[in-house]
């Protein structure tokens, strides 16, 4: 399994994912799960995926193929899509298809599933971000709710519940996508290291900075402890 989340605020969006892929207990393994698309300054897109790492990986192929057809155009290509809404349109479709076409080639009566969060921003468009359901439909972040999860994402909502608002700053928000992180972490195994995490500024229509975090990185132990501590503090000083 795996854990991704988004977020979608007035400065810009930050985004982070885990690369764990679990087909049992003794067969683990690493596998980036966000992939970048960038023109500076023209067209950015991120997407992050979780679910059947045969569905997604086959996906991102054919996306990554369509982007290199030399007919490709705006209805087949999410370099050339007009809005951010095409782009989601034609993940959904790519990723319907995948899965169906695996759904038929291993005769499985309950299928095969994945889910993808699509974040980014064309040069004089809004920036947007949804997420992309196996069957290809999506919802959209609003700002009621600026924030999208895919994978084991229950460990990590209370504190983007409580904290994640339009008005967050980039900075917090890392800090906010960071600890929701580590609380999925410490709650299930299926979730694990190196992360991801990619920061994009509204309207630069480029990445402004990506981070792997390996096991073992010391400023996430540091905001790990301190959060911890913060919490084990905040309970004993509740009184019922």
């Amino acid at each position: 399994m795996t854990y991704c989340v988004g977020l979608l605020l007035n400065e810009g969006i930050v985004l982070l994912s885990d690369t764990r892929t679990n087909a049992g207990l003794d067969n683990i393994a690493t596998y980036r799960k966000m992939f970048q698309f960038q023109v500076p300054g023209e067209r950015v897109i991120t997407i992050l995926t979780a679910g059947s790492l045969s569905v997604t990986q086959t996906t991102i192929a054919r996306l990554r193929e369509a982007i290199e057809d030399p007919e490709a155009t705006g209805e087949t290509s999410i370099m050339m899509a007009p809005t951010m809404l095409k782009v989601a349109d034609i993940i959904g479709n790519c990723l319907s298809q995948v899965r169906a076409d695996i759904d038929q080639k291993m005769s499985m009566a309950q299928g095969v599933s994945a889910s993808m969060i699509v974040a980014g921003q064309r040069k004089g468009g809004d920036m947007r971000m949804f997420l992309i359901y196996p069957e290809g439909n999506y919802i959209e972040a609003t700002e009621d709710t600026p924030f999208l999860q895919i994978g084991e994402h229950k460990y990590g909502k209370p504190i983007l519940d409580r904290v994640v608002r339009p008005e967050t700053s980039l900075v917090d928000a890392a800090k906010a996508v960071l600890l929701s992180m580590d609380s999925t972490l410490r709650s299930n195994l299926s979730v694990g290291m190196p992360l991801d995490l990619c920061v994009i500024k509204r309207d630069a229509c480029k990445i402004d900075h990506t981070r792997r975090i390996e096991a073992g990185d010391k400023a996430f132990q540091s905001m790990s402890e301190a959060w911890s501590k913060a919490l084990r503090d905040g309970f004993t000083q509740i009184t019922i």
